[in-house]
């Protein structure tokens, strides 16, 4: 889930295919800060998945936090039917390692994928717990499934009854799953495709350049510095996660470069468990220096003479909501740390008690102080500080810019002028030049436009160079970047690649830039830009060399109609030349929460998938930020059903357009989107044959009690309120599973060590989907579970673990659309 920034329950570092795209500063609590995996396609189609690649909070970006878009419904404006998005490219590919595969010769589609037999799954016991919300009696058969719930403040212990039971199922799964016919092949090729590399955009710090890669079989990324124009020097290793733990579980989670590139902060966490711990290192000497700082620590930003930063964590690790914000001085000790800001208890606040709480950071310049406390989701209130008068009292007077307004609103100050990105007043994003030597810094009249307001595009982030604001905008779920002076003059627009995503690694003293692009047909690259020469073509600064040929697959985005009639864009991915006979085995993945926008991206591993045949789509739902606040609006609390309605009419129009039908398709999701699999699956189970549902939540009226997840209240509501449960408990998963109806075949896994999703939501829900096929007479759907004891929400597995779990949903999506040949 992402953070506001307040964590979602599962992107970012995770959203792997944007993982290397966002700009620096938007990486600055990504260990925190990750907007609920829209998608969690790290196992679901085997993208890379870095940490790493977050890089680190950019001084040159406006934000001490990372970006977020707002939320709009898609205007009247919008395209209809189908544009074609592929062989869009200023720079041509180099030729690349590739293999071409013959057109799969599919195997008949049986009506139900009986071919191979598998064994019932473990028995389970019910104990139907009772609880009553204003009248209501819930009755929860699978309560024990939780673990020991006795602590408050540690809810879902694993007992040793809950392991035992966990234990059987993985052993059933794996039974199964490991030995259905061709694996070993698909496999092979998916190791194949994810042993290609991976590389973040520097970060340019003085004359040296910061960034993570990964090679060939190497399970973590490791950081290197570069020196030289451009970074055009030998790289030098700095950090390899790969030498700290011989199964590769530990993982560097973000890193920070000094101003002047000499010292360098950066975070480790082992098994998923975004525990990030900070380290220092010398530079020069590639020494590790004897600061470290626990507790989650999310990115620091320096001050310019490397004599402190100011850094994020948690006052309490067992505690979520203790957020705080410190200062610390090189060579004190971090007991004494100065606090500049903490979370509210809950006395002081209840509401803004278990919101993501603080955050902040310095001005490159190290005279200013920033400070965002989250109020909601995507709301915040902002504020500035005089940093060298709190140096000197250990107090912080605050310089109101923005409170008690639903919006959300970071910047970054130059000569005094704070460079505000706000969704005050302006839905889609604008720019705003705050001076915060006047008078009344809060005054909004007085607040100077850069960028105005958009209508027909959404602010998805904002970079500062030297003289120039460099603004990503949204249109359609792909990007653009548009460039602007201080004072709000057009400088043009900067040449892309294609249509795709984007991102951008700025700093304030230069006009030099890398901007990373991605799209499906267009490896993830890291180009070098002169943002003073916007039209200039992009110069390859790094891209890994993959072993497919891009060319063989084609891409569409068409508009569809949902439930209540509202026009939803979806981008369809395929072979080239796919025939609309109905027949294609499809995978429909989704999100639609926490802001967070479907964009084009890059997966190797997909081709494995085009070459047999499949189909990939991706709606980009209401709950998502690609149109907007209103867009994101439409789909949370009460409006949350819109969500399950877009991703029903995407099925719907897939199977009316002729790519597919009910028996040939798949679903898939992770967290937020293993919600949404796990809601359609019980609203429509006739509409598809298979259905992933990866670290998901799935009993809505219980999700606040466990680990982080009171940040989601704004999101989805509380069972705790009469008006929240009603529109909660009509669409939670785990409570619309009804006897005597037969649901399509299920594969939902969960992390032990998730810090953000329990496992307690995939254990109850696979039981109950268990009982009820067992108590149907020749239901052959099953259900399979899956709980990772040595991952979290995904974040930070090592390549091997990520092959099996490519491998693993591959397998089951294939055997349940008959793609499989029989075993002989």
């Amino acid at each position: 889930m992402p953070t506001p920034r307040q964590p979602s329950m599962s992107e970012p570092s995770h959203r792997c295919r944007r993982a290397d795209l966002r700009p620096a500063a938007r990486f600055l609590a990504l260990a925190a800060v990750i907007a609920f995996s829209a998608g969690l396609l790290v196992g679901l189609i085997g993208c890379e998945s870095s940490s790493a690649q977050s890089g680190a909070e950019g001084s040159g970006s406006t934000s001490t936090q990372p970006q977020t878009t707002g939320d709009q419904r898609a205007s009247a404006n919008q395209p209809s039917g189908s544009v074609r998005v592929s062989d869009v490219t200023n720079t041509p590919l180099p030729r690349l390692d590739t293999k071409p595969q013959p057109a799969p010769a599919l195997p008949a589609p049986p009506a139900q994928a009986k071919a191979h037999a598998f064994p019932a799954p473990p028995p389970t016991r019910i104990d139907n717990a009772r609880d009553t919300y204003f009248g209501v009696t819930v009755v929860d058969p699978y309560r024990w499934l939780e673990g020991d719930n006795s602590n408050p403040e540690n809810m879902g212990a694993v007992t040793d009854e809950v392991a035992a039971w966990t234990d059987a199922q993985n052993a059933h799964t794996r039974s199964i799953l490991d030995n259905l016919p061709g694996r070993a092949r698909v496999e092979a090729r998916l190791r194949e495709l994810m042993e290609v590399g991976s590389v973040s955009a520097p970060r340019m710090a003085g004359a040296r350049y910061f960034y993570s890669k990964r090679e060939g079989t190497e399970n973590q990324p490791r950081v290197f510095v570069r020196e030289g124009a451009g970074g055009s020097g030998k790289p030098r290793l700095l950090l390899d996660p790969n030498t700290l733990d011989e199964k590769g579980l530990v993982t560097v989670s973000w890193f920070t470069p000094s101003h002047d590139g000499k010292l360098l902060a950066y975070g480790t966490y082992r098994s998923g468990d975004e525990n990030s711990v900070l380290h220092l290192m010398d530079v020069d000497t590639g020494e590790k220096l004897p600061t470290t700082i626990p507790n989650k620590v999310s990115g620091v930003t320096w001050l310019p003479d490397n004599s402190g930063f100011a850094y994020r964590n948690l006052a309490q690790l067992a505690n979520p909501y203790s957020g705080q914000l410190r200062f610390h001085r090189i060579g004190s000790d971090i007991s004494t740390d100065p606090l500049i800001i903490r979370q509210f208890t809950v006395e002081e606040n209840k509401d803004l008690a278990t919101t993501w709480g603080p955050w902040g950071g310095l001005s490159k310049d190290g005279k200013w102080g920033l400070i965002g406390y989250s109020t909601g989701t995507r709301n915040n209130d902002y504020w500035a500080f005089d940093f060298a008068a709190f140096a000197e009292s250990g107090k912080v007077e605050r310089i109101e810019i923005i409170t008690g307004d639903q919006s959300q609103s970071y910047g970054t100050v130059i000569d005094g002028i704070l460079y505000l990105q706000t969704t005050n007043d302006a839905p889609n994003g604008r720019l705003v030049a705050v001076d915060l030597s006047s008078a009344n810094p809060a005054d909004r009249s007085a607040w100077r436009t850069v960028v105005p307001e958009r209508k027909d595009a959404v602010i998805e982030s904002v970079d500062l160079a030297k003289g120039i604001v460099a603004v990503t905008y949204m249109v359609n779920a792909a990007n653009t970047i548009e460039l602007f002076g201080l004072d709000g003059s057009k400088k043009g627009s900067l040449r892309l690649p294609g249509i795709g995503s984007t991102g951008l690694s700025t700093d304030q003293d230069r006009t030099e830039a890398f901007l990373s692009f991605t799209s499906f047909n267009y490896p993830t690259s890291i180009f070098r830009v002169d943002l003073a020469n916007p039209a200039a073509e992009p110069q390859l600064w790094e891209r890994p060399e993959v072993p497919v040929n891009p060319d063989i697959v084609e891409v569409k985005q068409e508009w569809y109609s949902s439930k209540d009639g509202t026009r939803v864009p979806m981008f369809i991915v395929h072979r080239k030349g796919l025939k609309l006979d109905g027949s294609n085995p499809t995978i429909l993945n989704g999100y639609g929460g926490f802001n967070v926008s479907q964009t084009p991206f890059f997966s190797p591993t997909l081709f494995q998938w085009f070459e047999s045949g499949g189909v990939f789509a991706i709606p980009n739902l209401r709950g998502g930020g690609e149109f907007g606040k209103e867009w994101h609006d439409a789909g949370k609390l009460d409006r949350k059903q819109n969500v399950f309605d877009d991703f029903i009419a995407a099925a719907e129009h897939l199977i009316d357009r002729g790519y597919t039908r009910p028996s040939r398709l798949a679903i898939s999701g992770g967290s937020n989107g293993g919600l949404l699999t796990g809601a359609v699956v019980a609203q429509r189970p006739e509409l598809f044959a298979a259905a992933i549902s990866a670290v998901p939540l799935l009993d809505m009226l219980r999700f606040e009690k466990f680990l982080m997840a009171k940040y989601w209240v704004p999101e989805y509501g509380s069972a705790q309120n009469k008006e929240h449960f009603e529109f909660i408990r009509a669409y939670s998963p785990y409570h619309n599973i009804k006897p005597g109806v037969k649901y399509p075949a299920m594969f939902i896994t969960a992390g032990e060590n998730d810090t953000r999703v329990h496992a307690l939501h995939a254990r109850k829900m696979a039981a109950l989907m268990q009982a009820q096929a067992a108590a149907r007479a020749g239901d052959s759907n099953p259900v399979l579970l899956w709980v990772d004891r040595d991952a979290g929400h995904g974040q930070g597995k090592p390549l091997n673990l990520r092959i099996r779990d490519a491998a693993d949903s591959r397998m089951f999506v294939m055997w349940r659309l008959g793609m499989l040949e029989p075993a002989r």
